[in-house]
Protein backbone atom coordinates (compact mmCIF):
# COMPACT_ATOMS: atom_id res chain seq x y z
CA UNK A 1 0.00 0.00 0.00
CA UNK A 2 2.73 2.56 0.70
CA UNK A 3 3.55 3.25 -3.23
CA UNK A 4 6.71 5.81 -3.42
CA UNK A 5 7.76 7.46 -0.60
CA UNK A 6 9.39 10.68 -0.84
CA UNK A 7 12.06 11.40 2.18
CA UNK A 8 12.64 15.32 1.47
CA UNK A 9 16.15 16.38 1.25
CA UNK A 10 17.63 19.47 2.20
CA UNK A 11 21.14 18.24 3.00
CA UNK A 12 20.53 18.24 6.84
CA UNK A 13 21.24 14.59 8.61
CA UNK A 14 21.78 11.24 7.40
CA UNK A 15 18.83 10.27 5.14
CA UNK A 16 19.68 7.11 4.16
CA UNK A 17 19.25 6.20 7.41
CA UNK A 18 15.73 6.85 7.27
CA UNK A 19 15.29 5.52 3.70
CA UNK A 20 16.71 1.92 4.79
CA UNK A 21 14.56 1.98 7.36
CA UNK A 22 11.53 2.03 5.52
CA UNK A 23 12.66 -0.08 2.96
CA UNK A 24 13.12 -2.53 5.88
CA UNK A 25 9.33 -2.19 6.99
CA UNK A 26 8.09 -2.86 3.34
CA UNK A 27 7.67 0.67 1.09
CA UNK A 28 7.87 -0.37 -2.33
CA UNK A 29 10.07 2.67 -3.54
CA UNK A 30 12.09 5.51 -1.83
CA UNK A 31 13.11 8.20 -3.21
CA UNK A 32 15.61 10.75 -1.18
CA UNK A 33 15.44 14.12 -2.91
CA UNK A 34 14.55 17.71 -2.91
CA UNK A 35 13.27 17.22 -6.75
CA UNK A 36 9.83 18.87 -6.88
CA UNK A 37 8.39 16.96 -8.87
CA UNK A 38 9.30 13.93 -7.71
CA UNK A 39 8.02 14.79 -4.30
CA UNK A 40 4.20 15.95 -5.72
CA UNK A 41 4.18 12.59 -7.70
CA UNK A 42 4.72 10.25 -4.03
CA UNK A 43 2.21 8.98 -2.26
CA UNK A 44 3.64 9.69 0.79
CA UNK A 45 6.55 12.05 2.47
CA UNK A 46 8.87 11.93 5.06
CA UNK A 47 10.42 15.32 6.46
CA UNK A 48 13.38 14.41 8.47
CA UNK A 49 16.29 16.45 10.05
CA UNK A 50 18.88 16.97 12.03
CA UNK A 51 21.48 19.88 13.34
CA UNK A 52 20.75 23.75 14.03
CA UNK A 53 17.59 24.97 13.24
CA UNK A 54 18.69 28.34 11.70
CA UNK A 55 20.85 26.18 9.04
CA UNK A 56 17.65 23.94 8.19
CA UNK A 57 15.36 26.31 8.06
CA UNK A 58 17.77 28.57 5.56
CA UNK A 59 17.92 25.22 3.35
CA UNK A 60 14.81 24.68 3.75
CA UNK A 61 13.74 27.81 2.12
CA UNK A 62 16.33 28.09 -0.22
CA UNK A 63 15.16 24.62 -1.89
CA UNK A 64 11.50 25.18 -1.47
CA UNK A 65 11.07 22.57 0.36
CA UNK A 66 8.39 24.86 2.91
CA UNK A 67 6.17 24.82 -0.11
CA UNK A 68 6.05 21.25 -1.02
CA UNK A 69 5.58 20.46 2.03
CA UNK A 70 2.21 22.87 2.36
CA UNK A 71 1.37 21.21 -0.64
CA UNK A 72 1.87 17.58 0.20
CA UNK A 73 -0.25 18.46 3.47
CA UNK A 74 -3.02 20.57 2.49
CA UNK A 75 -3.70 20.62 -1.81
CA UNK A 76 -2.81 16.48 -2.05
CA UNK A 77 -3.74 15.68 1.10
CA UNK A 78 -1.08 12.86 1.37
CA UNK A 79 0.57 11.23 4.67
CA UNK A 80 2.99 13.52 5.71
CA UNK A 81 5.45 11.98 8.65
CA UNK A 82 8.04 14.66 10.67
CA UNK A 83 10.76 13.76 12.31
CA UNK A 84 13.24 15.31 14.69
CA UNK A 85 14.17 18.95 13.65
CA UNK A 86 11.49 18.24 10.88
CA UNK A 87 9.01 18.60 13.83
CA UNK A 88 10.61 21.40 14.83
CA UNK A 89 10.43 23.46 11.62
CA UNK A 90 6.59 22.71 11.86
CA UNK A 91 6.41 24.84 14.94
CA UNK A 92 5.83 29.13 15.06
CA UNK A 93 9.68 29.76 16.32
CA UNK A 94 12.77 28.12 17.64
CA UNK A 95 14.55 29.26 20.76
CA UNK A 96 17.64 27.65 19.34
CA UNK A 97 20.26 30.19 17.52
CA UNK A 98 19.14 32.99 19.85
CA UNK A 99 15.60 32.73 17.80
CA UNK A 100 14.59 31.35 14.35
CA UNK A 101 11.41 31.97 12.70
CA UNK A 102 10.11 28.23 11.65
CA UNK A 103 7.50 27.18 9.33
CA UNK A 104 4.28 28.26 11.63
CA UNK A 105 2.36 24.67 10.29
CA UNK A 106 1.78 23.75 13.75
CA UNK A 107 1.59 26.59 16.14
CA UNK A 108 3.70 26.55 19.37
CA UNK A 109 7.06 27.12 20.65
CA UNK A 110 10.95 25.26 20.40
CA UNK A 111 12.28 25.22 23.79
CA UNK A 112 15.72 25.19 25.48
CA UNK A 113 15.55 22.12 28.25
CA UNK A 114 17.68 24.55 29.99
CA UNK A 115 20.48 24.19 32.58
CA UNK A 116 20.16 22.60 36.23
CA UNK A 117 17.55 20.44 34.52
CA UNK A 118 16.48 17.41 37.06
CA UNK A 119 14.29 14.61 37.13
CA UNK A 120 11.41 14.58 40.29
CA UNK A 121 14.38 12.99 42.80
CA UNK A 122 16.65 15.76 41.98
CA UNK A 123 18.63 14.12 40.04
CA UNK A 124 20.47 16.47 37.40
CA UNK A 125 19.65 15.58 33.80
CA UNK A 126 22.10 16.12 31.12
CA UNK A 127 21.42 18.35 27.82
CA UNK A 128 21.05 17.39 24.98
CA UNK A 129 18.41 14.45 25.81
CA UNK A 130 20.34 11.72 24.43
CA UNK A 131 19.22 7.80 24.31
CA UNK A 132 16.02 5.90 25.15
CA UNK A 133 13.05 7.26 26.44
CA UNK A 134 9.38 6.06 27.23
CA UNK A 135 6.76 7.66 25.36
CA UNK A 136 2.95 8.06 26.89
CA UNK A 137 0.16 7.82 23.68
CA UNK A 138 -1.80 10.40 24.46
CA UNK A 139 -4.57 9.95 21.58
CA UNK A 140 -5.09 6.89 19.52
CA UNK A 141 -4.22 7.43 16.37
CA UNK A 142 -3.17 5.03 13.68
CA UNK A 143 0.53 5.35 13.97
CA UNK A 144 -0.01 3.30 17.44
CA UNK A 145 -1.09 0.40 16.32
CA UNK A 146 0.55 -2.47 17.78
CA UNK A 147 3.04 -0.13 19.71
CA UNK A 148 2.14 -0.71 23.54
CA UNK A 149 1.86 2.55 25.65
CA UNK A 150 5.36 3.97 27.29
CA UNK A 151 7.27 1.98 24.61
CA UNK A 152 10.89 3.37 24.45
CA UNK A 153 11.85 5.49 21.63
CA UNK A 154 15.41 6.87 20.99
CA UNK A 155 15.69 10.61 21.17
CA UNK A 156 18.82 13.13 20.40
CA UNK A 157 17.80 17.02 21.25
CA UNK A 158 18.79 20.03 23.29
CA UNK A 159 15.43 21.56 22.48
CA UNK A 160 11.56 20.33 22.87
CA UNK A 161 7.84 20.97 20.98
CA UNK A 162 5.47 23.36 23.32
CA UNK A 163 2.47 23.16 20.79
CA UNK A 164 -0.06 26.30 21.35
CA UNK A 165 -3.33 23.47 20.49
CA UNK A 166 -3.20 20.88 23.08
CA UNK A 167 -5.43 18.71 21.08
CA UNK A 168 -3.14 17.81 18.71
CA UNK A 169 -0.82 16.06 21.47
CA UNK A 170 -0.14 12.16 20.48
CA UNK A 171 2.81 11.48 23.04
CA UNK A 172 4.83 12.87 25.67
CA UNK A 173 8.08 12.32 26.93
CA UNK A 174 9.16 13.63 30.51
CA UNK A 175 12.60 14.86 30.89
CA UNK A 176 13.24 17.40 33.29
CA UNK A 177 9.78 18.93 31.75
CA UNK A 178 6.99 16.83 30.02
CA UNK A 179 7.81 17.59 26.36
CA UNK A 180 5.65 16.93 23.62
CA UNK A 181 7.28 14.00 21.87
CA UNK A 182 4.42 13.01 19.08
CA UNK A 183 1.69 15.73 17.24
CA UNK A 184 -1.12 14.32 15.03
CA UNK A 185 -3.19 16.73 12.49
CA UNK A 186 -5.24 15.35 9.98
CA UNK A 187 -2.83 14.00 7.57
CA UNK A 188 0.45 14.98 9.31
CA UNK A 189 1.97 12.88 12.41
CA UNK A 190 5.07 14.06 13.60
CA UNK A 191 7.87 12.81 16.25
CA UNK A 192 10.75 14.11 18.39
CA UNK A 193 12.58 10.86 19.03
CA UNK A 194 13.89 8.96 15.79
CA UNK A 195 11.88 6.14 14.56
CA UNK A 196 14.92 4.82 12.12
CA UNK A 197 16.63 4.36 15.20
CA UNK A 198 14.36 2.84 18.06
CA UNK A 199 14.15 -0.38 17.46
CA UNK A 200 11.01 -2.63 17.38
CA UNK A 201 8.83 0.10 18.23
CA UNK A 202 10.14 2.67 15.79
CA UNK A 203 10.16 0.43 13.36
CA UNK A 204 6.44 -0.82 13.78
CA UNK A 205 5.79 3.29 13.54
CA UNK A 206 7.26 3.59 10.03
CA UNK A 207 5.38 0.02 9.29
CA UNK A 208 2.41 1.78 10.32
CA UNK A 209 3.12 4.68 8.59
CA UNK A 210 3.37 3.22 5.16
CA UNK A 211 -0.13 1.46 5.68
CA UNK A 212 -1.56 4.84 6.92
CA UNK A 213 -4.25 6.76 4.67
CA UNK A 214 -3.82 10.26 6.13
CA UNK A 215 -6.63 10.08 8.43
CA UNK A 216 -6.98 9.70 12.28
Amino acid sequence: MSGVVAVIDYGMGNLHSVASALEHVGADKVLVTHDAELIRQADRVVFPGVGAIRDCMAEIRRLKCDQLLSDALTEQHKPVLAICVGMQALMTHSEENDGVQCLDIIPGEVRFFGKGLTDAEGQRLKVPHMGWNQVRQVMAHPLWRDISDMSRFYFVHSYYVDAVDRSLLAGSVDYGVCADAALARDNLFAVQFHPEKSATAGLQLLRNFLEWNGTC
